[in-house]
């Protein structure tokens, strides 16, 4: 139960068919659908079924899809192979891991589940075949009445394609509903879920309950609610899980973006646009009263929060269930949750308990001599709470007899221990950097992303990659989607340990976050010689008085990061040189800090009002982040000669900068350059040596009106955007020295009427030249004349996408020879009159509103996606819907359509929903692709 086997399926549908029904009508274009939508599709090839048993290799694929689909036509129950899967399909749905969805194509529900007409025919047939009471037959009949008695669709006659699309939209929405990560271990779960479902009464289909689970921290509400959601969501029309709603819904803004998530999840992925709490009520009311949804409100904490959610059982629809986990029972009441529809989530019984433990402190190896009474005595001081459990149990895996003893001892000193102190013995066997890690996290940063975190963390020197995966290994925090997760109880105790540094002064705590504590400490005369921290982040913007010598004495300050903080007070604030991490945006005035060297590495004061940058950070030699984006009034560039270590600056929209400094050019660690929106910017400095540590440059939207000769000499560029640039026009042809190029993307620079060919070095004709490894090459909307550069193939040896949408020329150079193309885009170049031989790797080619395309290459078969919308020259040279039909993948626009006569879509070809195609590289990194649907489509007026 960790996480749900469908997570790990083969197949999201496996179709069910009986083949000279359907096969190359309705089934066809559904298959195609099916695939086209990124629906990954099991269709067994009936031509090779053999002997009357379906084959285990039918049977895996049974198991191993999340939804089946059941076409029952005509002659569906005359095979006895479509009987026996379909007894099998139902037995797995009985089992709750299979969604099963039948399709009543022209056949009526009735006919099948009775059976009647040619259904009861064909089902005396089997009866004479193999007996009236046969077994067989009688699970056959059984199977149809159940599966017949399922909701789904039904079609006799009419408009397929649209029906053929609702069943999309259906399975996509259901797809996109997927099983919730439990929990690495769930033991005690089945029995707490049985005991669930006995309250959820799901039988009932008119009532619509609120069920509250309650109990104290770390006993497993979350755990138990997820499991129960996993088991139940299928058997309702929609569904949302709000996990965190306390620490979500700390503000008004807050609770909107509860509520416009609750509505997105349970409606598939709809969208909604909420301004108000009040709004968002009656938005939920007005959508899903109607509606079977399950909702799970975890870790609720004010009436509020649930007035805002889930404001009584009307607003939902009949069968509907309402799922509240809190640790204060008197809310439920409060909120009209009945007595006997909560349930008490009580801790582990002694077996379960061991269990438990046993499995994170040995990872089920029994083999580790430690002695039961340690087991059990540890075991004791949990109380029989999970999340206690699973501590310890991380904490001393591993660990010899003696240590174990050692932590025993220190439980024993307190009999009366609570659950912080228990989960503070894994705190404090902690060195003493990753203890200082555990603290930030707890204090600041629970949730955020990982990289940002460990790139914070990493300016105060505690070595935080490390200390992360300590903290991993002994089950303190948890790597989720990219972002570092904490449980609210262990923040909780990493919190109390910092407030209990000095329980009536926080000018006396090592970290400050509480609006009132900092408000306190800044606005007070109180000693703060011990503030490492501080860290408030407000949901609205709040004035806030900040004298200038208010960090003055904090000698020990290394974070400062301020949010929606306006201080009044317009004269410079002092620093402390020690400071490592400084964020304030909209900072009213640029501060100050001590003459002599200085420790900060990251500073982003974005959206500010500078207009110079003070002292061109001379002594701040440690800088490796800067973050000046959005400062619409800075008109210079900082000198990085003084930030040696610097790595990355950001001066995105920063409107009326107008020179990019020459110091770029000499920089040895800069390796990302981000003058995007930079729109009073228009030249690009020079780079007269060879610079090795710039590798992405983003000049979007800029008034650059060409590239240095000299550009050759960022030897390690991997990326450079230039695209709305739209006084670019010229290109030098040293670009082609760029060896280390992956993307180059000049979409939209609208003056670049050519792009340069390559040129021999004659000082030495031996030296390297070309785009080894460049993957991407955008000219869209360049306006090009001609396409002369690329009749040097050999200069785009591992090009996969070129776009060159919009461009004036009228010869395309042949592709053949460029082996790795995948997608060719030549779409709306009016003057285009012939695509040339293309390379048989070729998977998208887009040519629409080519208006003078009268010749296409002949090996055009072998594209999997072509898109030849309007192109009206090669229609009048004799192009006709037979040679349409001779395409591998085409689409029909008129009968809304589509058709693969030649084979199946690549498995790693994907489409999203705004039907872009994506691409999955080997690293599983999405990437959007050309912005086209993937079709070929030719009107039939023009045929």
């Amino acid at each position: 139960m960790a996480s749900s086997s469908n997570s790990r399926k083969t197949y999201h549908v496996f179709l069910s068919f009986r083949g000279p029904d359907v096969r190359n009508t309705f089934l066809g274009h559904l298959y195609t659908a099916l695939n086209q939508s990124g629906i990954y599709t099991y269709m067994d090839n009936e031509e090779l079924r053999k002997g009357e048993q379906i084959t285990p290799e039918l049977m895996k694929a049974i198991k191993d899809s999340r939804i089946a689909v059941i076409i029952f036509s005509k002659d569906y129950a005359s095979s006895s192979w479509c009987l026996d899967e379909l007894t099998k399909i139902m037995e797995c749905k009985k089992q709750k891991d299979l969604t099963v969805l039948p399709v009543f194509y022209k056949v009526e529900p009735h006919e099948v589940r009775t059976p009647r007409g040619i259904y009861k025919e064909a089902m005396a047939k089997h009866e004479v075949k193999f007996g009236n009471d046969s077994d067989k037959v009688k699970r056959w009949k059984e199977a149809l009445l159940d599966a017949g008695s399922l909701s789904g669709w039904a079609f006799g006659d009419g408009y397929e394609a649209g029906f053929i699309q609702h069943i999309i939209q259906e399975i996509s929405s259901r797809l996109d509903r997927l099983p919730l990560e439990v929990a690495k271990y769930p033991v005690g779960m089945h029995s707490r879920v049985q005991e669930l479902k006995k309250i959820l009464n799901l039988q009932s289909k008119d009532d619509v309950l609120m069920i509250g689970l309650w109990g104290q921290g770390g006993v497993g509400k979350t755990t138990l609610a997820k499991a129960i959601y996993n088991v139940i969501y299928r058997e309702f029309q929609g569904s949302s899980f709000l996990e965190h709603v306390k620490e979500n819904s700390k503000s008004s803004s807050d609770l909107v973006a509860l509520q416009e998530k609750l509505l997105s999840e349970a409606l598939f992925g709809k969208k909604f646009a909420i301004y108000s709490v009040g709004g968002g009520s009656c938005l939920i009311q007005d959508r899903l009263h109607n509606t079977k949804v399950l909702i799970i409100l975890d870790d609720v904490d004010d009436v509020y929060q649930l007035n805002a959610l889930a404001g009584n059982c009307q607003w939902f629809g009949n069968g509907s269930r309402i799922i509240i986990t809190t640790k204060d029972r008197h809310l439920l009441t409060s909120h009209g949750v009945d007595w006997n529809h909560m349930y008490e989530v009580k801790p582990l019984k002694n077996g379960e308990a061991v269990e438990l433990f046993r499995k994170h402190a040995f990872l089920g190896n029994q083999k580790i001599e430690i002695s039961s009474n340690l087991v059990d005595r540890v075991v004791h001081y949990a109380k029989g709470l999970p999340l206690a459990l699973e501590v310890l149990g991380s904490f001393l895996c591993g660990r010899r007899e003696h240590l174990w003893q050692s932590t025993l001892d220190k439980l024993a000193k307190n009999p009366q221990k609570k659950i912080n102190d228990v989960l503070k013995v894994s705190y404090d066997g902690l060195e003493p950097h990753v203890k200082e890690i555990f603290l930030d996290i707890a204090c600041f940063f629970n949730g955020k992303e990982a990289k940002y975190i460990r790139n914070v963390l990493d300016s105060c020197d505690l070595d935080t990659i490390i200390g992360v995966e300590i903290l991993i290994e002994r089950s303190l925090i948890s790597e989720v989607r990219e972002t570092l997760q904490m449980h609210d109880l262990i923040q909780s105790m990493g919190m109390n340990i910092v407030k209990e540094e000095c329980c009536d002064d926080p000018g006396k705590r090592s970290r400050l976050w509480l609006h009132d504590d900092v408000l306190r400490v800044l606005s007070g005369d109180v000693e703060t010689g011990v503030v490492k921290a501080i860290v408030l982040k407000l949901s609205k913007q709040e004035e806030m008085y900040i004298g200038r010598d208010a960090f003055t004495n904090m000698r020990k300050l290394r974070l400062l990061i301020l949010h929606n903080v306006h201080n009044p007070f317009s004269g410079p604030i002092h620093l402390p040189n020690e400071l490592r991490w400084f964020e304030w945006p909209y900072c009213a005035s640029i501060p100050k800090f001590s003459d002599g060297p200085k420790k900060l590495v990251g500073l982003d004061l974005q959206k500010s009002n500078m207009k110079v940058v003070p002292k061109q950070f001379k002594g701040f030699e440690k800088l490796k982040f800067i973050n000046l984006s959005e400062c619409k009034l800075l008109v210079c560039m900082p000198d990085l000669s003084y930030t040696p270590n610097l790595e990355k600056l950001n001066l995105r929209g920063c409107q009326n900068l107008k020179h990019a400094h020459e110091s770029i050019a000499y920089h040895c660690k800069l390796q990302l350059l981000d003058l995007k929106g930079c729109s009073k910017l228009r030249r690009f400095p020079d780079i007269p040596n060879k610079n090795k540590s710039l590798r992405e440059v983003i000049l979007n939207g800029t008034s650059i009106e060409e590239l240095p000769a000299s550009i050759e000499n960022l030897v390690s560029l991997k990326h450079i955007y230039i695209e709305n640039c739209k006084k670019l026009a010229i290109l030098p042809s040293s670009i082609y020295k760029l060896q280390n190029l992956s993307a180059l993307r000049l979409g939209g620079c609208s003056k670049l009427i050519k792009f340069p060919k390559e040129e021999e070095d004659s000082s030495d004709p031996h030296k390297k030249t070309g785009f080894p490894k460049l993957h991407i090459l955008s000219l869209n909307g360049c306006n090009l004349s001609e396409a002369e550069f690329l009749e040097n193939l050999s200069c785009f040896p591992r090009l996969q996408f070129l776009e060159l949408r919009g461009n004036n020329f009228t010869h395309l150079p042949t592709c053949e020879r460029l082996h790795y193309l995948h997608g060719l885009n030549v779409s709306y170049c009016p003057q285009l009159q012939e695509i040339p031989k293309i390379p048989k790797k070729l998977i998208y080619l887009g040519a629409t509103n080519c208006e003078s395309l009268s010749r296409i290459p002949s090996n055009i078969r072998d594209v999997k996606i072509v898109q030849l919308t309007s192109c009206h020259e090669l229609v009048r040279n004799g192009f006709s819907i037979d040679d349409l039909l001779r395409l591998e993948n085409f689409y029909c626009k008129d009968c809304c359509q589509v058709f693969l006569p030649g084979g199946e879509m690549p498995k790693w070809l994907l489409p999203n929903k705004e039907g872009y195609i994506s691409f999955v590289t080997s690293k599983d990194l999405y990437k959007r692709f050309l912005g086209v649907a993937f079709c070929v489509i030719l009107r039939a007026e023009e045929t």
